[in-house]
């Protein structure tokens, strides 16, 4: 599938922002302001100002309706959600060749928050999806003990773990763990029965 760098880059956003969520084994990744900059940072959010208790109850807001869209059961539903997130954002498209990038477009207004900006910006790459007719490319991982969001970029759409050399060779280490333990318990099965056999013709024929 191909995907406009910028477009990638946004998706990658939005996953990021949406596996900062809390689960029951993860804290929540935004949990103050001081998180919220360092997710700003990391990922290299532009024309973002100083950041307050707003923004980070906004950029909240914004992760939930993202986690929505990759929940949404088809692309009806999914439309809706992606529409109310840049009409909220207030989407204003702009050409913009920033800090050294070549030229793409940015989708939030000028002085935006930060909830509005990643609203507007991944917002349009998830619709993106959504138009290509890719939308059960949003996906979880399907390791039971994992459920981190994942665009899967795979040419057959086969990718079905967030990282496939952590779950995935997780569950591929257990499910060999446990096809050994139920070989390894039918063996000990047959040699029962065939000891407790020759047992009994020895004992037939003492």
């Amino acid at each position: 599938m191909q995907i406009p760098h910028d477009t990638r880059r946004a998706l990658d956003v939005v996953v990021a922002l949406v596996n900062t969520a809390a689960e029951a084994d993860q804290p929540d990744g935004l949990s103050d302001i001081s998180a919220l900059r360092d997710f700003v940072q990391e990922y290299s959010i532009s024309d973002v100002g100083e950041l307050g208790a707003r923004d980070l109850a906004g950029v909240r807001t914004v992760r939930g309706k993202f986690a929505q869209v990759f929940a949404a059961p088809n692309a009806r539903a999914a439309s809706v959600l992606i529409n109310e997130l840049v009409a909220t954002a207030g989407t204003t498209p702009q050409l913009t060749d920033h800090d050294g990038y070549d030229w793409h477009v940015h989708y939030f207004a000028p002085g935006a928050s930060v909830g509005d900006h990643l609203a507007a910006d991944g917002g349009m790459a998830l619709a993106f999806i959504v138009v290509s007719g890719e939308q059960e490319r949003l996906r979880r991982c399907e390791a039971p003990d994992c459920r981190r969001a994942f665009v899967d970029l795979s040419r057959n759409r086969s990718r079905r773990y967030c990282d496939s050399r952590t779950c995935g060779n997780r569950l591929h280490v257990a499910a060999y763990r446990a096809r050994r333990k139920e070989a390894d318990a039918g063996h000990s099965e047959q040699e029962e029965v065939v000891h407790g056999g020759q047992q009994q013709q020895d004992a037939d024929h003492g």
